[in-house]
């Protein structure tokens, strides 16, 4: 794997995320995505991870990667070349230039988004602090992720995303909930530093039909929705499959 002084390196947060991917990859493999795609990828470590496990089941599997910081695309790319798989690599802010190009088509999303609480003025800077920066409680860029993620993935699509405990995944869930997308906690790791978890998440459409009715009737998401989010992150658990703790 490449590296450079600017670019962040894989640790237990990039290692969590393919883990979680290994931990699903039956799953990913009998959901035969024909589109994947990381935001932030940084060294190249999930994108190229994730290329490798599906590669060899499904060929024809469209790789595509962002990042706003360039010396992380030069990176990725020396990464790939590393262990010859290929990915369309872009720089930009999330996926900014992709969201009319590939808006529904995306049947695989990964991302570890900036999640680390900072100021807000540190959000979005140039070099290495971009990967980390999240404001304040570290969801400022999670939370300019969500909707692009709704628009760029397929009526099929999966997100995978790293978050934590400290940037309230329960409400990450609620927020995704009202958009129609159910979620489990694929990994859940604790550090010395950081409590992690992967979660992913998926259109559902009794979800979406219950959130017309809430939308319709003007009710706030019950209380036993939140109160089934709260206790699923209160435990430490590793989950593997489709179905394993659904909210």
């Amino acid at each position: 794997m490449s590296s450079h002084p600017e670019v962040y390196e894989p640790c237990d947060d990039s290692f969590a995320l393919v883990d979680a991917l290994l931990a699903d990859r039956t799953n990913i493999l009998d959901h035969c995505p024909r589109l994947c795609l990381e935001v932030g990828c940084g060294s190249g470590y999930v994108i190229a991870s994730l290329a490798l496990m599906l590669g060899q089941e499904l060929p024809g599997v469209y790789y595509f990667a962002t990042d706003i910081n360039p010396h992380a695309l030069r990176v990725t790319r020396e990464t790939l070349d590393a262990h010859a798989v290929d990915a369309e690599l872009m720089c930009m802010d999330i996926a900014s230039g992709l969201e009319k190009r590939l808006a529904g088509m995306v049947d695989v999303m990964v991302v570890n988004p900036p999640y680390v609480p900072t100021p807000d003025y540190e959000v979005g800077r140039e070099g290495i602090a971009s990967a980390w920066a999240g404001g304040e409680n570290g969801r400022i860029v999670i939370d300019r992720i969500l909707p692009v993620a709704d628009r760029l993935l397929s009526d099929k699509g999966w997100l995978y995303m790293v978050t934590l405990t400290t940037n309230d995944p329960s409400q990450i869930c609620l927020l995704m909930r009202k958009k129609g997308y159910a979620s489990r906690i694929v990994v859940q790791r604790s550090t010395e530093e950081e409590s992690l978890h992967i979660i992913k998440f998926w259109r559902d459409s009794d979800i979406q039909l219950d959130t017309k009715e809430i939308l319709t009737t003007n009710k706030s998401v019950p209380a036993r929705v939140k109160d089934s989010l709260i206790s699923q992150f209160s435990q430490l658990s590793f989950c593997r499959g489709t179905n394993s703790n659904c909210l």
